[in-house]
């Protein structure tokens, strides 16, 4: 567990160097959504590129992800029969609770913990993958969507299916899969500097909500107070728990099944926040699922260590 507790200080000092930049003055709202800019358009393509190029994707195909997908599948829905009804969101609104309810921080957050929960750090690609190859491009194209429909004027049903492929995001994923698929061996030269620009991407995540939480109202606190802690809850419970039903219903044990619920119960992940600024939906739920999610699941995961380990 001194591992992920490792993983988990690193996190928040590098947002508390976010938080500290905007206490001093160094970093205003523009600033702070330049950030978020440049990490969503520039650094996570480049990122998302480098992992799933060279990423073991044998791993996507394992038993093991189908009961992470009903996980997901059970937690979203979950959100959005009870959002839905009680608060009626906007369609942006809604996706980002959505996400916020189910979207794993497997990146940044969940490779620590699988290597000191798991031993293994490989757990965490099928999961990462999922996100990334289906997860997100689906969310985004919803959101492209929402923004399409508050601008004036009438878009045809052929730019809403295309919306996808003209993504940052989208793209950096499907070229790096294509790449992986193909067997192509990108040369280095090409992927150096690939590499050393999508190495901004968390950094600037982190910092960008470390400067939210110093220049936005406190976390859980405002209208979208409720809707929040649904959301965090689902993460944080329900998430693991629709694992371990699951992963037991299907007939997984001991480190199988373990290891499908210690990813269902990782926070949500910061992606979540730096896409909700992006397109301007949602942007406080976000950041504040994101933030007592991280905190709440360091007690979730001890549970599952004790219960399951």
């Amino acid at each position: 567990m001194q591992g992920a507790i490792g993983g988990i200080s690193t996190i928040w000092v590098v947002i508390g160097v976010g938080w500290l930049i905007a206490h001093l003055g160094l970093v205003n709202q523009g600033g702070r959504r330049l950030m978020s800019v440049l990490a969503f358009t520039v650094g996570s393509p480049a990122l998302l590129f480098s992992l799933m190029s060279t990423a073991d994707l044998q791993h996507v195909f394992s038993h093991t992800v189908l009961v992470s997908i009903l996980a997901v599948v059970i937690a979203g829905s979950l959100y959005l029969a009870l959002a839905i009804p009680l608060f009626r969101p906007s369609l942006g609104d809604g996706v980002i609770g959505f996400m916020s309810s189910m979207y794993t921080n497997a990146a940044n957050f969940g490779l620590p913990v699988a290597v000191a929960l798991l031993h293994d750090a490989t757990w965490i690609a099928p999961i990462l993958l999922m996100q990334l190859a289906f997860i997100m491009p689906i969310c985004l194209a919803l959101l492209d969507v929402a923004a399409k429909r508050s601008e004036p004027g009438s878009t045809r049903w052929v730019s809403y299916l295309s919306l996808p492929l003209r993504n940052p995001i989208t793209i950096g994923i499907l070229a790096g899969l294509a790449v992986n698929l193909a067997g192509v061996q990108v040369p280095e030269v090409v992927m150096r500097p690939i590499d050393m620009v999508g190495g901004i991407a968390l950094p600037l995540m982190l910092m960008a909500f470390g400067v939210s939480l110093r220049l936005d109202p406190l976390p859980g606190k405002g209208p979208h107070r409720a809707p929040m802690w649904i959301a965090t809850a689902i993460k944080v419970v329900v998430h693991p728990f629709a694992a371990w039903a699951g992963g037991t219903l299907m007939g997984l044990s001991g480190t199988d099944l373990y290891a499908v619920v210690v990813l269902g119960a990782l926070p949500a992940a910061q992606n979540v926040y730096v896409t909700a600024t992006k397109y301007g939906q949602g942007e406080l739920l976000a950041r504040d699922a994101v933030f007592w999610s991280t905190i709440l699941s360091v007690a979730s995961l001890l549970v599952i260590a004790a219960l399951l380990g």
